[in-house]
């Protein structure tokens, strides 16, 4: 994803950015909110916002995303004793936010929850060979019949197919499908076994065989032989 950090702590932003590479995103960074007002359109897929900048109040971001009707994400930094400025926000249309000073741990969980917004830009449905996805309805079909899957397995589908032909580690996978950053219960025999379980349904309902093992690094969603 290519990522816009709007952050006026030139530490902060740096550690910011330096993650986002190793994560392996695209990110440029901003330190004023004439800068961010400029530079933010449709090429970027989420902004990570501060909104306390030197000129400005960040939530004038938040307006022109949603006045232009972008599919941008996006997720707000706040100092801990600013909850009216972060009600506004998300009632402006941002998706989250996060209390300074934070992890980069939760950062990293907050930015894979807008994953399947974000990589499908609000369409109705997914198609994908004779899968078809329906978020809002959170409904999978196999050649047009029903698939009866768990919360957690049309989650993990979900974030397969937005990062087909990408190999995601079982630490990527985990992370994901976690509840928050704080809860980490999902275990590789977990993980394995929501796997094997989705893997097995989709198989039976006459869908192709697409989860494919990288041994010692994680799972592949692809249709490549």
């Amino acid at each position: 994803m290519k990522i816009l950090v709007v952050e006026d702590e030139p530490q902060l932003a740096q550690s910011i950015r330096q993650f986002l590479l190793t994560e392996g995103h695209g990110c440029e960074v901003v330190a004023n909110l004439a800068s961010a007002l400029s530079q933010v359109n449709s090429q970027f897929d989420i902004v990570i916002l501060d909104l306390n900048l030197p000129d400005g109040n960040g939530l004038e971001v938040v307006k022109k995303v949603k006045g232009e009707g972008l599919q941008t994400g996006i997720i707000i930094l706040s100092a801990r004793d600013s909850l009216e400025s972060k009600i506004q926000g998300l009632e402006l249309g941002a998706d989250d936010y996060l209390t300074k000073p934070f992890q980069m741990a939760e950062l990293n969980a907050r930015l894979k929850s807008l994953v399947r917004r974000v990589h499908f830009k609000g369409e109705e449905s997914i198609v994908f060979n004779e899968l078809e996805i329906v978020p809002d309805q959170v409904l999978v079909k196999v050649n047009d019949k029903p698939l009866d899957l768990t919360k957690k397995e049309f989650d993990l589908l979900v974030y397969f197919i937005a990062n087909k032909n990408r190999v995601l580690t079982k630490t990527g996978i985990g992370e994901h499908m976690s509840k928050d950053f704080m809860d980490y219960g999902f275990t590789d025999d977990l993980i394995y076994s929501h796997i094997k379980n989705l893997r097995k349904k989709l198989i039976k309902a006459g869908c192709g065989d697409y989860i494919k093992n990288v041994y010692g690094v994680g799972y592949k969603f692809t249709d490549a032989t």
